[in-house]
């Protein structure tokens, strides 16, 4: 790594931590809304799908505005988006009419800073001078997940020592990170993805490649795959499993993050020792048997169990699909990473929105709606071997 770009290096790794506190810290305040704020969970689960489809919309329309006002002004946009949302979650609930509402807009508008992280820091830092891309792209999303361990293990403890009616001394608390962050950036040097000079691919242009539709298919499964569980976890361990919620943050969601951080930096650091295809079809096979043992197994601690492995499990997903699509189509440039967060967006509102329907339309049973979304790391395993045929690659 050249050395200028360390300071970058350092800013990429901790914008998937804001995004990581952008996803998660909410979920863990679900039940809380819940009793506070006399919200069904059925409007709760619109609380996800609000945060990941805006995040979808803004991926949809970032890649055209991106090259025109440039990477460093648009991490930093991201960034205040991220820092005003989370205090909108302490402010606009008392300010508005209804509290739902207010809950409603916060989430809409760190919702549009998590979608433009997503977009940017992927291919900031895969204009870093790095030896080995894959590598680098694997420890950089191990980043969201040490995040995700952040924001549950401080959040818990908070909660332990203070109690969760002062959640929103937390909130403010967290919104600290996104600001700092937004100053680092501002200062880190950067580089053009596709090369000093270089033009990537347009939409239409990466449309007419066969293996683009496959690799966007990946994405949306990795998304559905990791947050159809993670999103629901919290909640699952507290009332699907009759769990305390120190308990069953730290045995569900917290677990979930360590295990998914770990199986990233295991390929960070050894990756070039393995192949990424049989890594990620194994992956998918192990998502597979944990949604089983999470949505079948009658005990407790074994669901539990299932939710830790299914972490272990979607680890790669993400940054594989990155790394495959970045070697597939080397000039694909802003758009194909805008467009593959999009497809990875879609998947993370769409597999936890399909738990949380599926779930209520049978008497709010999670373990259902979780079996549902099965389907994901199914279609994922399929991606994996379709990539390997030749003819995807073939332009006629």
């Amino acid at each position: 790594m050249n050395d200028k770009y360390q300071k970058t290096m350092y800013a990429c790794f901790i914008g998937y931590v804001v995004q990581a506190i952008v996803n998660n810290f909410a979920p863990l305040l679900f039940l809380t809304f819940e009793g506070a704020f006399h919200i069904p969970l059925q409007k709760i689960t619109i609380l996800i799908t609000m945060n990941f489809g805006i995040q979808l919309l803004v991926d949809l329309l970032s890649a055209g505005i991106v090259d025109k006002i440039g990477y460093r002004a648009s991490v930093i946009i991201a960034h205040i988006f991220s820092a005003a949302g989370l205090l909108g979650l302490v402010v606009l609930p008392g300010l508005l009419p209804s509290a739902y509402a207010g809950l409603l807009l916060s989430v809409a508008i760190y919702a549009i800073g998590g979608g433009l992280i997503e977009v940017l820091v992927s291919p900031i830092m895969e204009g870093c001078p790095t030896e080995n891309k894959e590598k680098a792209m694997s420890l950089l999303h191990s980043f969201y997940c040490w995040g995700h361990v952040a924001v549950v293990l401080l959040s818990t403890l908070f909660f332990k020592v203070f109690g969760i009616n002062n959640w929103k001394i937390l909130t403010c608390l967290w919104v600290a990170v996104p600001v700092a962050n937004g100053f680092l950036f501002a200062k880190a040097p950067m580089a053009h993805p596709a090369g000093e000079g270089e033009k990537g691919l347009s939409i239409l242009d990466l449309c007419k490649e066969k293996v683009f539709w496959v690799l966007l298919l990946m994405m949306l499964c990795a998304g559905a795959s990791e947050q159809s569980v993670s999103q629901w976890a919290s909640t699952f361990a507290e009332r699907g499993l009759g769990v305390s919620k120190a308990a069953g943050d730290l045995a569900g969601p917290m677990a979930f993050a360590v295990l998914m951080g770990s199986a990233r930096a295991f390929y960070g650091k050894w990756g070039e020792r393995m192949d990424l295809d049989q890594f990620m079809l194994g992956s998918g096979l192990l998502c597979i048997l944990s949604y089983l043992c999470i949505s079948l197994v009658p005990s407790p601690v074994l669901s539990l169990a299932g939710c830790a492995v299914c972490g272990l499990s979607v680890g790669i997903m993400w940054p594989g699909s990155f790394s495959k699509a970045a070697v597939a189509i080397p000039n694909g440039g802003t758009a194909m990473f805008a467009l593959l967060a999009l497809a990875g967006d879609l998947g993370c509102s769409g597999g936890p929105t399909l738990v949380g329907y599926i779930s209520s339309a049978a008497s709010d049973n999670l373990k259902k709606g979780i079996l549902a979304a099965i389907v994901f790391p199914i279609l994922l395993a399929a991606g994996v071997i379709l990539l390997k045929s030749p003819r995807l690659f073939c332009k006629k």
